[in-house]
């Protein structure tokens, strides 16, 4: 089986699939809640979780750092972050750990699970996980950071300057982009110019790799060679992994406007989730009532961090210019 040649245990790729399967039921329930006004925002990662679990169980939660783009629901969740707390943060409630309510849901930030703060402008991830990794190498740290993104946000300065300064140096950064196909609306042969993100990494002189970011086992394969040229004072890697959006942009987004709906129907059929389901059963390493048991186990735990940060109280007024000014 394939995931015993990669040194996966049937125990470990059981954990992968509740990882993906998690992340999505906790994303739709955040869109019912969006769509009946009780959340104000969603940014979905339905069809990226399969490259998110795959890259995420590559690394070392206790040792490495992330730092994720907004889609991450998948990889933050292994990074240690609960049900709970992506509902706190869905909620914008005081308890959030991310941001105390104060940020968008998605701009993930976890300090007790090495999950370095994001914020809105796209690609600005990458200098922070660049600089971490300088952080360790100068203080002979053995860790690798890992940092995420769409392939829309490519484009953005940040991502040549930051991979540039990590190749000139050698560091142990590892960069997934996330390629969906679609910078918002916009597909990606009228926003990248060269045939794939992965070449660009001959720029900074590092390996480039493209995988189906459906395949979380083929995806967990070449991150952890990228782990391992990291740790081996190769420099990083930059991986693409080709992965799907079987939602809008955003809750803000109507995709219909610019992509077909055969486009649509046809990437069901590519959905990661029920693959890698089927993969498992195949191999005997799940069965009906195993399923059965995962999906009911998930579907509460759901509704409870739902009804949690539902009844939570969100932050006072007088906790306003908490973390903006020091305080004696």
């Amino acid at each position: 089986m394939k995931h015993q040649e990669l040194g996966l245990s049937n125990e470990q790729v059981i954990d992968m699939y509740y990882t993906m399967l998690l992340a999505r039921k906790l994303d739709e329930r955040m869109w019912l809640l969006n769509r009946s006004g009780k959340v104000p925002f969603v940014i979905s990662g339905q069809g990226q979780e399969a490259a998110q679990v795959g890259a995420a169980f590559a690394l070392n939660p206790q040792e490495d750092y992330v730092a994720p783009y907004y889609r991450d629901l998948a990889v933050v969740l292994r990074f240690g972050m609960t049900a709970k707390h992506i509902m706190l943060s869905a909620f914008a409630k005081a308890e959030d750990p991310n941001s105390g309510g104060r940020q968008m849901p998605g701009h993930f930030g976890y300090k007790k699970g090495n999950i370095l703060s994001g914020s809105s402008p796209v690609a600005t991830q990458i200098p922070h996980a660049v600089g971490v990794a300088l952080a360790g190498k100068m203080d002979g740290k053995d860790f690798v950071t890992f940092v995420s993104l769409g392939e829309g946000s490519t484009n953005q300065g940040d991502f040549h300057e930051g991979l540039n300064f990590a190749g000139v140096h050698k560091l142990p950064v590892i960069t997934f982009v996330e390629n969906n196909r679609y910078a918002i609306s916009v597909p990606f042969e009228k926003q990248v110019a060269s045939a794939t993100v992965a070449e660009r990494a001959s720029s900074y002189g590092m390996q480039g790799v493209r995988v189906d970011g459906t395949d979380p086992l083929e995806v967990y394969r070449v991150t952890k060679e990228a782990v391992a040229r990291a740790k081996n004072g190769e420099g990083g890697t930059i991986i693409e992994a080709m992965t799907l959006r079987l939602t809008a942009h955003s809750s803000d987004d109507d995709q219909r406007q610019y992509r077909s709906s055969e486009e649509l129907e046809a990437q069901k059929e590519q959905d990661p989730l029920p693959r890698f389901e089927a993969y498992l059963v195949e191999h005997g390493v799940l069965d009906t009532a195993a399923l059965e048991n995962m999906h009911q186990d998930i579907k509460q735990l759901v509704n409870e961090a739902t009804d949690y940060a539902e009844e939570a109280p969100y932050a006072t007024p007088e906790t306003a210019l908490q973390y903006v000014y020091g305080e004696e």
